[in-house]
């Protein structure tokens, strides 16, 4: 009698169990834990999840040898929802980094992006994915006797909430669990403090006067000299650990939508954007520089209207020299050539 009662319980335990597993809370919670290979922190990934939301599935895969990592978590969706939560792509070798990026820059190097914050190196670019560049220590050097790096590509469904704090949480976790996987080696990367989440890039982002610039990635050109009648304003698009970067000047009647001045410095840090140092989608670069930093070139040129009072081209080639040699001197770069 004793025997069977054990048995019961056990089977009750075994029903109770199963029953558990298959409850949609406990199926997140699992999903969540092992998704990405254990790399999401699961208190960030569930604030992602719209109107309570139920995640479905994940898939992850890891090419070590070829350095390369995937992985995908996704909600339950329907006809009028997208079901993805996250895609990550990631990448040791050049050849894969280089292919990413001149698809990130496809239609030239002065399309959309935004900076993330301070700190971590990475931007967000024109499909609003958030990309991450930073060295791998463990893997040495490649062929060409440059530095290895890792870059982490994490790109939010359309109807996950990534406007949310939590979003670069669960980018950087990813990040970290990913050098991880691939032996890479970097420095762990540590969440922004405050309520920012991701921003998709704006053809027209926010500006602040002129005189307000200082403080800013972009203070240099409160010391450039711009003619006070285009009540210029200034869109801070840096970040000083970012593979790119870049400063907007406005005159007012473009700060406030019409047809009026508008002047774009960008910089792009790595071997891969030597073709923009030539052309921008196709149509020839008038001014350009060039520098050495971390190892590989890096590039920077200016773009804008064509016609502008008071900045001619002599003009717009001491202000390009201004911005790059104000991010030379903030990268510990060399070699400035102004073209």
């Amino acid at each position: 009698m004793r025997r069977w009662i054990k048995v019961a319980v056990a089977a009750a335990a075994v029903v109770g169990l199963g029953g558990w597993i298959a409850a949609p809370f406990a199926q997140d919670w699992w999903l969540v834990r092992t998704a990405c290979d254990g790399a999401l922190p699961g208190d960030a990934v569930r604030q992602l999840a719209k109107n309570g939301s139920h995640f479905k599935d994940a898939e992850s895969v890891t090419y070590r040898e070829l350095g390369e990592y995937r992985c995908t978590l996704s909600f339950e969706g329907d006809d009028l929802r997208s079901d993805l939560v996250l895609r990550v792509e990631a990448y040791t070798h050049r050849d894969q980094q280089d292919r990413e990026f001149l698809t990130t820059f496809q239609v030239g190097g002065f399309i959309p992006q935004s900076p993330v914050p301070q700190g971590l190196p990475g931007f967000i670019d024109r499909f609003g994915a958030v990309q991450f560049l930073l060295p791998c220590p463990d893997l040495g050097k490649d062929d060409d006797g440059r530095r290895r790096k890792l870059l982490v590509r994490t790109q939010f469904g359309q109807d996950a909430l990534w406007g949310h704090p939590a979003a670069y949480e669960t980018a950087v976790g990813l990040v970290n669990g990913v050098s991880d996987r691939l032996g890479c080696g970097a420095e762990p990367l540590t969440a922004p403090d405050g309520d920012a989440g991701l921003v998709e890039p704006e053809e027209d982002p926010k500006t602040v006067p002129l005189a307000e610039a200082g403080d800013t990635g972009c203070g240099w050109v409160t010391r450039a000299g711009l003619p006070d009648e285009g009540g210029w304003r200034v869109a801070d698009g840096t970040n000083d650990a970012a593979p790119t970067g870049r400063c907007l000047l406005y005159d007012q009647k473009a700060a406030d939508g019409g047809n009026g001045d508008r002047l774009t410095f960008v910089a792009w840090y790595g071997d891969w954007s030597s073709r923009f140092a030539a052309d921008d989608g196709g149509r020839p670069l008038s001014l350009t520089a060039t520098a050495g930093c971390a190892g590989e070139a890096a590039h920077f040129a200016v773009g804008g209207s064509d016609e502008i009072p008071g900045v001619g081209q002599d003009r717009r080639r001491d202000l390009l020299e201004a911005f790059a040699r104000d991010q030379v001197e903030r990268r510990g770069c060399s070699g400035l050539l102004v073209r």
